[in-house]
C-alpha cells in the first residue's frame, strides 16, 4: 500500500511541475545570493540580488533576461545578460547557461581603481519546488566565470529564487 501511495504522490508532483514548462509561458524571478555561502577569490561579505524574465520558446526551453547587483567588500557590482534554461520535464530539474556582462569598481593594493568592465558565463544548476500552479521556490548551485579577470572576478555559490509562471 506505502508503495502504491508513493508511486501515486510522485505522479502528482511530476504532472502539476510539467504543464510550466510548455511553449508560450513566461516567467518573472527574483533572486538572492551570498549569505558567506560563496567563494571569490577576494572573499569577504558578500550579497546580491538579481532579477529576470523569460519566455518558453519551446517545450522545457527557456530564454531568459537578467539584472543584477551585487556588493563585496564594499564594491559594487552591477550586471545583465542573457541566458538559457532547460528544465527536465519529468522532475524539474534545470540547467541553465547565458553571457552576462558587469560593471564594477576594482580594488588593486587596497585601493579603489578604475571601473573594471567584466563578461561572464553564468552556469548553474536547480530545482523547482512548486507551491502552487503557478509559484516556485528555486535553489540552484551557480559558477559565473569570467573572461577577463578569472582570478579576482570569477565565482562560485548558492542561489536563492522565486519564480512566477504564467
Amino acid at each position: 500500500m506505502k508503495k502504491i501511495f508513493i508511486a501515486l504522490l510522485l505522479a502528482t508532483f511530476t504532472l502539476g511541475a510539467s504543464a510550466q514548462f510548455e511553449k508560450g509561458t513566461k516567467y518573472v524571478n527574483a533572486s538572492l545570493t551570498g549569505f558567506g555561502m560563496d567563494y571569490c577569490k577576494s572573499g569577504g561579505f558578500h550579497i546580491g540580488f538579481g532579477a529576470g524574465a523569460g519566455y518558453f520558446v519551446a517545450d522545457n526551453w527557456m530564454l531568459r533576461g537578467l539584472i543584477g547587483w551585487d556588493h563585496q567588500d564594499g564594491r559594487n557590482l552591477f550586471n545583465m545578460g542573457i541566458a538559457g534554461r532547460y528544465y527536465m520535464k519529468n522532475n524539474g530539474l534545470f540547467f541553465g547557461t547565458g553571457i552576462k556582462y558587469g560593471l564594477s569598481g576594482m580594488k588593486v593594493d587596497g585601493q579603489d581603481a578604475q571601473v573594471v568592465h567584466n563578461v561572464y558565463l553564468p552556469l548553474e544548476a536547480g530545482y523547482c519546488f512548486y507551491l502552487n500552479d503557478h509559484v516556485s521556490i528555486e535553489p540552484s548551485f551557480f559558477v559565473d566565470m569570467c573572461f577577463n579577470h578569472f582570478k579576482e572576478s570569477t565565482k562560485l555559490g548558492l542561489r536563492l529564487s522565486f519564480g512566477y509562471y504564467f
